[in-house]
């Protein structure tokens, strides 16, 4: 056995690629693991020259590091990358060091080298896909940004930043604190309460004022999440959206419905007492004055709902678990007081917790009136069930009236569309439609023939060939557990 036969069987077992190469390149010795690496066996390397095996667009600069190492006088170490070919014809990516260190018993120069293929294509998926993120956030109108822990260093934000907040984004990298210049003084606090309850793993969500340059009039809706390693925030980002038309509407809201509902209400409760004063002094017009009251308390309980729908969709309160079953016995027990002589079928309730807006309540109510406030003779039958689904709930209300308009039926499902000439006759089945949705739910309209038909009990509301019965299904997630 040689003096070098051990350390040949020692670098057998090394899982880099070693090899010596002599001053012009060539392979004088190669390890066991350039087979396991390339697909070659060490004896077709040996005698070849390495750098016809390195792909042409990186040969000249390993080439040129290589050279330059060797021809130093004090002991250098050199790293490149760079892709081999391998036995197959394929390519595979080497991290390889370098040295000038050589010996009278050492035929060339040390070189090792490791497979770095799948940490270069991980590189370049993270390269990628930031430069798709960069590409969106150029051109997004919300504001993307990123900070350090800490609130002193600006890590991204995008340019629309300069837009929606009215400030430079050079000065926001330089000084980070000019961010809370560009935030209303009023907001100043409870942002920077979020900053810090940020900085300390909460998440944040919230509204506030910005941009001077505009007075302050712009609204941003913010989302911030902190970034946690190791149970460490290291990084804080999130999102900036204008909602400041939003926040008009919403205003122009209220306050026509402060002006509309305190009008109505005053102006209806006088001609009401009008109309008590004319039943006293004139008895032979109560059938005229039962149509003014008719309509008189229908005009006042639109009111009421209006308000209901207006908070509805101003309220900007998330959803809450519901204990469904509850709620409907509760809307049943309401209107059988309201309409004593009516019939309320309750059928099976299935225990179900829902995700939902609370007025979930005043909608399961809505469902379960609108067939008496329609009924010709005042006393239809009106039947619910509940049932616990896969996915959530399904609450089903039936009746035997005659089919809900489409005009009406369009509302509850979501394809109603507004305009001066095709409107709903009232608030009702809007409060319902809302409700619904903002509790990410769905409703469906069956009437007449197909109530029967998908009950499977053909006729069981009426006569053969009567149209007659609604069915409306309304379908709600379950609250997480």
């Amino acid at each position: 056995m040689s003096a070098s036969e051990p350390y040949e069987l020692l670098l057998d077992q090394a899982q880099d690629k070693v090899a010596l190469l002599s001053v012009d390149g060539e392979y004088t010795y190669v390890n066991a693991a350039a087979e396991e690496i390339l697909g070659f066996e060490p004896d077709e390397l040996v005698g070849t020259n390495a750098f016809g095996y390195i792909h042409p667009d990186e040969r000249e600069a390993v080439r040129r590091t290589f050279e330059g190492a060797i021809r130093t006088d004090e002991f250098t170490e050199v790293t490149a990358e760079y892709r081999h070919r391998a036995e197959d014809g394929s390519w595979v990516w080497l991290e390889s060091r370098m040295s000038n260190l050589t010996d009278g018993e050492l035929d060339g120069f040390v070189v090792s080298s490791r497979d770095i293929t799948d940490r270069v294509a991980a590189e370049r998926e993270r390269e990628e896909a930031t430069a798709h993120l960069r590409e969106i956030a150029a051109v997004s109108s919300d504001v993307l940004w990123m900070f350090d822990a800490e609130w002193s260093e600006l890590l991204f934000a995008n340019p629309a930043y300069e837009e929606m907040y009215g400030a430079s984004l050079d000065e926001l990298r330089g000084d980070p604190a000019t961010f809370l210049d560009a935030v209303h003084p009023e907001d100043r606090p409870a942002v920077r309460e979020s900053m810090e309850r940020l900085s300390a793993g909460e998440s944040v969500d919230m509204e506030y004022r910005v941009n001077a340059a505009e007075n302050y009039k712009r609204w941003v809706w913010v989302q911030g999440e902190p970034i946690v390693e190791d149970g460490e925030v290291v990084r804080i980002t999130g999102f900036a959206k204008d909602v400041t038309d939003r926040r008009r509407r919403e205003r122009q809201l209220v306050v026509m419905d402060n002006l509309l509902r305190h009008n109505l209400r005053n102006d209806l409760n006088i001609v009401l007492g009008a109309v008590e004063e004319l039943e006293d002094e004139v008895p032979e017009s109560a059938a005229h004055t039962a149509v003014i009251r008719r309509v008189g308390e229908s005009l006042l309980d639109t009111a009421r709902k209006e308000r209901e729908v207006i908070e509805l969709i101003t309220d900007q309160r998330e959803t809450d678990a519901i204990d469904l079953r509850s709620v409907v016995e509760e809307a049943v027990e309401t209107v059988r007081e309201r309409y004593p002589e009516g019939s309320i079928a309750v059928g099976e309730l299935d225990a179900v917790v829902v995700d939902g807006r609370c007025e979930l309540r005043s909608a399961v109510i809505e469902l379960l009136e609108n067939p008496f406030q329609h009924a010709d003779d005042g006393s239809p039958t009106v039947t619910v069930r509940l049932r616990r689904t896969e996915g959530g709930a399904e609450l089903v209300v039936e009746d035997d009236l005659r089919p809900i308009p489409a005009i009406e039926a369009d509302v509850l499902t979501g394809d109603h569309e507004m305009s001066c000439v095709y409107h709903s006759s009232g608030l009702g089945f809007w409060l319902v439609y809302w409700s619904v949705e903002l509790s990410n739910g769905s409703v469906s309209v069956a009437v007449g023939t197909e109530v029967d038909t998908e009950a499977g009990e053909p006729g069981e509301r009426g006569a053969a060939g009567d149209d007659r019965g609604n069915r409306i299904t309304v379908s709600l997630p379950r609250a997480a557990e």
